[in-house]
């Protein structure tokens, strides 16, 4: 029975992490055709939809973590995956999706990983990771006039619910925990996941 359900669950994130990559490839995709042919001013409605889809989809890395699918620890994924959602269903997130999800889609499908995709699944985020907490600051800053000026996810009084909510100070607030909320955490424990899963490589 255990290996009846070691066999479902590989199938699973198999093909859960297939998916997410085919969706990654499709926003790259879509970004660069539509640089190509018509300028930086249409990627976002051109790649809106599967990016969307596929970075909601991270969602289900929490529920995985919770109910032990995979060893990642919760604490590690909900910032990240929080913060994503935040951009792109808030303010706007391929490279690195495409890196992660076909290392695990490997891994899962395979059992292995081609020692080249260890190494940057393991090694690109040293460069990837502040380049991306400083490009998702930098969105936020950008976004927040056109924030203010719509009232884009306000909820303003009277309401049945006798309550408001205002995205634009929640925006700004998000952006002044961003960096010490989730940088010096998330960036040791990858230092010291790259460390381990290096180490161990080399010894195989």
């Amino acid at each position: 029975m255990a290996g009846f359900f070691s066999l479902l669950r590989r199938l699973y994130l198999s093909l859960y992490n297939w998916t997410v990559l085919f969706g990654w490839c499709q926003v790259l995709y879509f970004v660069l055709k539509t640089l190509n042919e018509s300028g930086h001013q249409y990627v976002y409605n051109a790649a809106e939809k599967p990016l969307l889809y596929a970075q909601t989809a991270a969602v289900l890395e929490i529920l995985h973590g919770l109910v032990g699918l995979v060893r990642s620890p919760v604490t590690a994924t909900l910032p990240q995956i929080s913060s994503r959602l935040f951009l792109v269903w808030g303010i706007l997130w391929s490279f690195p999706e495409i890196i992660r999800y076909s290392f695990f889609g490997f891994k899962e499908t395979f059992g292995f990983t081609p020692s080249w995709l260890l190494w940057l699944r393991y090694s690109s985020f040293l460069v990837l990771y502040p380049t991306g907490i400083s490009s998702e600051v930098g969105l936020i800053y950008i976004a927040l006039p056109f924030i203010k000026a719509s009232e884009k996810y306000c909820i303003r009084m009277p309401n049945k619910l006798n309550s408001s909510f205002d995205y634009f100070y929640a925006a700004i607030v998000a952006m002044g925990i961003y960096v010490p909320g989730s940088s010096p955490h998330l960036y040791t424990y990858m230092l010291a996941q790259r460390k381990k899963a290096l180490s161990k490589s080399k010894r195989e």
